[in-house]
């Protein structure tokens, strides 16, 4: 699940969720707004049962995608879209 909202001037909160055990292991959310790093953006085990991170962004058009241990990619159906370099977000 993807979560947005509004910061101060034009940027926006922009919160990726998962479940907590699916997948199994550490997640990061990589993508054209961390230069595709893992681990720059790892997901946190929060009390409700999930895994987030929040990431604020200027507007724009990004490309994203999880990435698990073990080296499983996986994309988000929350996204705006899902094209040929992963999970899409237009802000």
């Amino acid at each position: 699940m993807i979560k947005r909202s509004r910061l101060f001037g034009n940027k926006t909160r922009v919160t990726f969720c998962l479940p907590a055990d699916n997948p199994a292991g550490t997640v990061s959310v990589v993508g054209t707004f961390n230069g595709w790093t893992p681990g720059e953006h790892e997901l946190k085990l929060r009390r409700d049962g999930t895994r987030t991170v929040s990431v604020p962004l200027p507007p724009g058009h990004y490309s994203f995608r999880y990435l698990a241990s073990d080296g499983v990619w996986m994309d988000d159906d929350h996204a705006d879209s899902v094209g040929p370099h992963g999970s899409e977000l237009r802000l």
